[in-house]
């Protein structure tokens, strides 16, 4: 088969599955991803993963592990594996063969592609050989059995340099036919001859990555001791986690690339030190001892810090540095590109990043290379990118396959133009890397793929050795980082490979027939996951809150940072994988700065009465932040200033940590009754603003002086007159000598007592203040009634 027939029928066995994928709905993208999804390159079957038995076949083979990974001359391979009994009926005596191959090794990719394909024994798998057997007991339905092989090689007949297919199958029958194959299972076997070809040169991205747990809030101690959200890290940093073996495994690797997310080394090396951990339901709450627990990772954080700074210390090692928190540049690129502040914040996160990595890790880190979510590009990401100061993009094969015409696996490095480029990882040994992988007979199928896949690419041109990227996933699991360890190992081990840091692969001569081309459209399943233009917009709309929360506070720096570092870390690509969390993230943050601006406020009034026509309004601020405020003014203004008028109604604001205060606002008002008030704070400086929400209440005015006060003084002012005069004229006829005999009658004589009186009544007198204050308490009630 030549390599364009073989070529063409690997094409229409993947389009035949694709179909049929897209029959099964639901079902197949749950059990094929987004690699299966998406269908832009050929992509390895997922390792380990076994068919489902079909009736002809009800025997499930798994290949567990093979003594060597590669084959030499006059040497024996040890097959390991498990037969499990997935039919309905015993399995007599079933016994396991191992298949011979074809005579000669699989020439082309597309070849190991479709060996790879099959699910069911063939003809194209080779003839089972009589020995070695293997003869096992009957097999109930359900029933499993371990087994092993030991084939020579040169039982295989394998001679010649190149990747060959290793098939082990079961004979039995289920009846009184005569036995016949149930089932296989298959995998790689490469050889090596005497005549290695020249290395690839192979760059592997290390990824250390985790979903942000630093938050916002810190202690209101004088260390600022941090605040995780949970205290998820200290499992991962030691034993069988996840970073902690990624860290083992990558320092066992000659040659790596360590991809590093700075805001996880800021948390780990927060963690070295006392810290705090949220109690559940208490994301944007400011951060006190009664919702916070102390962390339990401290001593795990310090091993886990010092063992990574010992394996980059290590020769040919490359470390980048990615932009602080790994924010999403695909979802910005999509849905937050215009968005005011983004390409500034973009910026501040790669030179954050790269000043964070080299002062945890007291190493060099570049900080010019971008990796878009999966490797997934466009050019819309690319420009993102590039005016974040991304020069170099890591690529999934996915987003630019090569053309079929192209027999070859070409250079990975291409530039793209605008000054980058692009160094695009092979899609299916990417591909190989992305399950779990967490059983060994997975582990053992990925790796005996990569050995098979690069021992072909090597052999393709000999005299041109090519430059190859793996990109595993930024989650790479404790399965995968082992499964790629053993296999850069293997092939490294057999010449074939000569591991090498990403710049040396990049700088390489590009292969005018590669594609270079970016796509202009994003794979419609990698959009559904992306961060909303509102959840960005929401994000961004942060830095007013905090622009203004600094304008007021004497310590700006102990917010300024951690709320800008919240911000970028509330955009991480790490959010992707888990959506709900990212969302609760983001609301968090929202409610802390919330919380810490509506600190600082006057406190809500409805009515307030203000005695007399010259009084004080008294209004309160509170502060309740721990460190004082200042540059903020309490402004007071009057709806009606023509009935109540406020002198002096700005005064400035300053206050420390945890206090209140009553400010004082003389007032004077013209006319009883309701008259609406607001006070509101604001910022001062010529960015002036309002800060917080205004007030708005009442002020009940009485006991202001009007006519009828003038009236009651009038009257109180006659009967003064009224009595020094009648004082004065009793005076005088007593100096006359003259007798009153009615010392009430009026000196006219003339009688005030109304007509008919009776005899011995007293009249009313101008004098009595009874009929006075009657008087006076009517209109006053009059005038009272009036208003």
């Amino acid at each position: 088969m030549d390599e364009r027939t073989g070529r063409n029928a690997a094409v229409a066995a993947r389009r035949g599955r694709w179909t049929g994928r897209l029959a099964r709905g639901t079902a197949a993208l749950l059990a094929g991803g987004l690699a299966g999804a998406l269908g832009a390159a050929p992509a390895a079957a997922v390792p380990g993963l076994l068919p489902a038995a079909a009736a002809e076949y009800p025997a499930t083979v798994r290949i567990d592990a093979l003594s060597q990974q590669v084959a030499s001359e006059n040497s024996t391979v040890t097959v390991t594996g498990t037969i499990t009994n997935s039919g309905s009926a015993r399995f007599k005596s079933p016994t396991m063969k191992v298949r011979q191959p074809q005579a000669r090794p699989m020439k082309t990719r597309s070849e190991i592609e479709m060996a790879e394909s099959r699910t069911t024994p063939s003809t194209l798998d080779g003839i089972s050989l009589d020995s070695p057997a293997q003869r096992l007991q009957d097999l109930d339905p359900g029933q499993s059995e371990p087994f092993s092989l030991a084939v020579p090689v040169s039982a295989l007949k394998v001679d010649e340099t190149g990747t060959y297919e290793l098939a082990v199958d079961v004979w039995s029958s289920t009846g009184d036919e005569k036995a016949h194959p149930l089932g296989i299972a298959r995998t790689f076997l490469p050889y090596q001859g005497r005549e290695p070809a020249q290395p690839s040169q192979l760059a592997v991205v290390w990824p250390l990555t985790h979903a942000p747990v630093l938050v916002a809030q810190t202690m209101a101690d004088a260390d600022q001791t941090p605040v995780l959200r949970d205290d998820s890290l200290t499992a991962e940093l030691t034993g069988d986690g996840r970073l902690n073996r990624m860290v083992e495994l990558g320092a066992d690797l000659p040659g790596l690339t360590w991809a590093i997310d700075p805001n996880l080394l800021d948390t780990v090396y927060a963690m070295t030190k006392p810290y705090r951990v949220q109690k559940p339901g208490t994301s944007g709450e400011s951060a006190g001892e009664e919702n916070t627990v102390p962390g339990t990772g401290r001593d795990v954080a310090t091993a886990w810090l010092a063992k990574l700074r010992t394996a980059l210390a290590k020769p040919d090692t490359e470390v980048l540095s990615l932009p602080y928190a790994d924010p999403d540049l695909a979802s910005i690129a999509h849905n937050g590109a215009g968005l005011t502040g983004m390409d500034t914040a973009l910026r501040k996160a790669v030179t954050a990043g790269q000043i964070t990595t080299e002062a945890r890790l007291s190493v060099d880190a570049e900080s010019d290379v971008a990796w878009p979510y999966q490797g997934l590009l466009d050019q819309r990401t690319a420009a993102v990118a590039g005016a974040a100061g991304g020069r170099i993009l890591l690529v999934d094969g996915r987003s630019m396959p090569e053309s079929d015409k192209l027999y070859y696996t070409p250079n990975a490095a291409r530039p793209v133009g605008n000054g980058q480029t692009a160094v695009v990882s092979d899609a299916v040994l990417a591909s190989l890397f992305r399950p779990d992988l967490n059983s060994a007979g997975a582990r053992t199928l990925a790796v005996q793929r990569f050995l098979g896949e690069t021992l072909t690419i090597a052999h393709q041109e000999p005299e041109h050795p090519r430059g190859l990227l793996v990109l595993p996933p930024r989650a790479l699991s404790v399965g995968g980082a082992q499964a790629l360890h053993d296999a850069v190992k293997g092939a490294a081990g057999s010449g074939w490979v000569a591991p090498t840091v990403l710049r040396k692969v990049a700088e390489q001569k590009p292969d005018p027939a590669a594609n270079a081309s970016v796509p202009e459209g994003y794979p419609r399943e990698a959009t559904a996951d992306e961060l909303s233009a509102e959840e960005l917009a929401a994000t961004m709309q942060l830095q007013d809150g905090v622009d203004q929360l600094m304008m007021i506070l004497t310590e700006p720096e102990r917010v300024r940072g951690p709320f800008s570092a919240a911000m970028v870390r509330a955009m991480s690509t790490e959010w992707r994988e888990q959506p709900k969390t990212g969302t609760e993230y983001r609301r968090g943050v929202r409610t802390y700065l919330d919380n810490l601006k509506s600190a600082v406020r006057v406190p809500k009034k409805t009515v307030v009465t203000l005695p007399g026509d010259n009084a004080t309004l008294l209004v309160s601020v509170r502060n309740g932040l721990t460190q004082s405020v200042g540059n903020l003014e309490l402004k007071i203004t009057s709806a009606q200033p023509n009935r109540l008028r406020v002198d002096y109604p700005i005064q400035p604001v300053v206050m420390d940590a945890g206090t209140s205060r009553t400010f004082r606002f003389p007032a004077e008002a013209q006319v009883n009754g309701p008259v609406q008030v607001t006070a509101q704070l604001w910022t001062t400086g010529p960015d002036a603003r309002p800060y917080g929400e205004a007030v708005v209440f009442t002020v009940d005015v009485t006991s202001v002086a009007s006519g009828v006060t003038y009236v009651i003084a009038g009257g109180t002012v006659l009967m003064v007159l009224a009595g020094v005069r009648f004082y004065l004229q009793r005076k005088k006829r007593r100096a006359a000598g003259e007798v009153d005999e009615d010392p009430d009658r009026p000196a006219d004589g003339s009688s005030d007592g109304p007509a008919g009186a009776p005899e011995g009544a007293e009249p009313p007198s101008d004098a009595d203040p009874s009929s006075a204050v009657g008087d006076t308490d009517r209109v006053a009630g009059d005038e009272k009634v009036d208003h």
